[in-house]
């Protein structure tokens, strides 16, 4: 069920992109609410498969893909869109690259993504409920936001929506930098450990 739930999301993406792109305004106002429920279901197929107690290597890969493959589409359609400064998918697609690419070796090993840390900052950073859900939080806040601002920006100049466009993108671009901010301090720790695991067989080689 969980893994159902998982896969159900990226429909729900392809929907919204289309209503972003292609919908008038009334459209794109009601591609908010479909993104909020996409972003959610995040949430819910987690809380499913703990229930279930079918926590699993496999699905705990697989929920973190379909994140990646939400957050980076986002972004990159925001900021094609001119909601965000294209520095943010550039920040945010190094950091995934890196991070994903250096989790590899750990899964190889059959450690789950978020159990590779030794460290108990390393494991606050990336594993604590403050730091996940203050994350999490802030995509969703600046998903959302940037959306609806652009939606009211679509509405025909001078009236009332399109007038509180410009300042609804100002903030919810500030939250779109602090959501970059907790992308970078949470991605660290899984930099440096997935360099100390790259160093650490090449290290045994020279020994010999």
């Amino acid at each position: 069920m969980a893994t159902l739930i998982t896969i159900s999301r990226f429909p729900l993406l392809i929907a919204y992109i289309l209503m972003l792109y292609f919908g008038s305004a009334a459209v794109r106002l009601l591609s908010v609410p479909l993104l909020f429920t996409a972003l959610m279901l995040d949430t819910v197929d987690g809380v499913v498969a703990r229930r279930q107690n079918k926590v699993s290597l496999v699905g705990s890969v697989l929920d973190i893909a379909a994140d990646r493959v939400f957050e980076l589409v986002l972004w990159v359609a925001l900021a094609d869109l001119g909601a965000i400064p294209v520095a943010v998918p550039l920040i945010v697609i190094t950091r995934t690259t890196l991070t994903d690419a250096l989790r590899s070796i750990g899964v190889q090993g059959g450690k789950a993504p978020f159990d590779q840390h030794r460290s108990r900052l390393a494991r606050f950073l990336v594993r604590s409920a403050w730091m996940r859900s203050g994350y999490s939080i802030s995509k969703i806040l600046a998903f959302c936001g940037l959306t609806l601002g652009l939606a009211l920006n679509q509405f025909q100049t001078g009236t009332g929506p399109q007038a509180a466009a410009e300042p609804m993108l100002a903030i919810f671009r500030v939250v779109a930098w602090i959501a970059v901010v907790f992308c970078i301090i949470r991605g660290l720790p899984v930099i440096l450990s997935g360099y100390r695991r790259v160093r650490e067989p090449q290290a045994a080689t020279d020994a010999r």
